[in-house]
């Protein structure tokens, strides 16, 4: 009898999986639909709050009013500022990783992922700390002359992006060194022996081949600094509201979770076509540069 045509056979790669596929549903998409529903609903206090009409008020308010426009765009140029850093920083790291042997390779990958074994809240209030004006920093540069007063680095996009930095530069590393892992070091040899020099063979050998690496890190850290809600809250305070920051106070500050919930949803779409068009023009243009 053919194992293929068994009925039992066929059926159990989803009765394998469907475990995993219950968890997603109950921890990810049950959740997701209740908040795409609760953003048509409407909010009336002389009503009692919410109010379940359907309607796209919040819709229009959030898309119309230039103080949520504002809020969005500080939230993308955030992450556009930290995705470029820590590709710049996070590439060269993984190779030099890369190159390293022994037990210097384990010391320096114990020290890049060393941060995340610590809550982000404990390293972002490690940075205020060290961002105060009677900080750690400020405090060392008057003390050596360097500034006559203190550097303003709390609620600041600068101080934000520098603890964001800090806490997902690791993602890019573990990325890009993943794709590291699978790139023959004789190739470059080859090429360095055929005249070629270091940063011909850098760029015509070594990038194109780490490029998924390179791409999907940069994918991970626009994400989550996107959807970041703890540094830009603690850093950033009341005078640098991002989205997260934003539905936040709709949920527990004002009370209107349709409002929360509409900004919500519309950070995640903004959020996947972003990074949607973003992988599509990244592999087009690098597929068109390498060939």
């Amino acid at each position: 009898m053919n194992t293929l045509s068994n009925p039992v056979n066929q059926v159990r790669p989803y009765l394998l999986s469907s475990p995993a596929l219950l968890l997603y549903i109950g921890l990810f998409m049950i959740p997701l639909i209740m908040t795409l529903m609760l953003s048509f609903y409407s909010y009336d206090v002389d009503r009692g709050g919410v109010v379940a009409e359907f309607s796209f008020t919040n819709y229009v308010e959030v898309l119309s009013d230039s103080y949520f426009h504002g809020i969005f765009f500080r939230t993308f140029a955030l992450s556009i500022a930290v995705t470029v850093l820590c590709v710049l920083l996070g590439t060269p790291e993984a190779y030099i990783l890369h190159r390293m042997s022994g037990r210097w390779k384990s010391i320096c990958m114990l020290a890049i992922l060393g941060p995340l074994l610590v809550s982000v809240v404990v390293r972002t209030l490690g940075w205020a700390i060290l961002f105060g004006s009677k900080g750690v920093i400020n405090e060392s540069l008057l003390a050596i002359g360097v500034i006559d007063t203190p550097i303003k680095l709390m609620f600041t996009n600068t101080g934000v992006i520098i603890a964001l930095v800090h806490v997902l530069v690791p993602f890019m590393v573990l990325s890009v060194w993943a794709s590291l892992q699978k790139l023959d070091p004789m190739i470059e040899n080859a090429g360095l022996s055929l005249g070629a020099s270091p940063f011909i063979v850098l760029r015509q050998i070594v990038v194109p081949q780490i490029m998924p690496g390179i791409l999907s890190g940069s994918l991970i850290v626009f994400a989550l600094t996107a959807s970041a809600f703890a540094t830009p809250s603690i850093l950033g305070g009341r005078r640098l509201k991002v989205v997260a920051t934003t539905a936040y106070d709709e949920y527990l500050g004002t009370l209107n979770w349709p409002l929360g919930a509409a900004i919500a949803v519309l950070l995640l779409v903004a959020n996947v076509i972003i990074i949607t068009t973003y992988n599509k023009f990244i592999e087009r243009k690098y597929s068109q540069a390498f060939k």
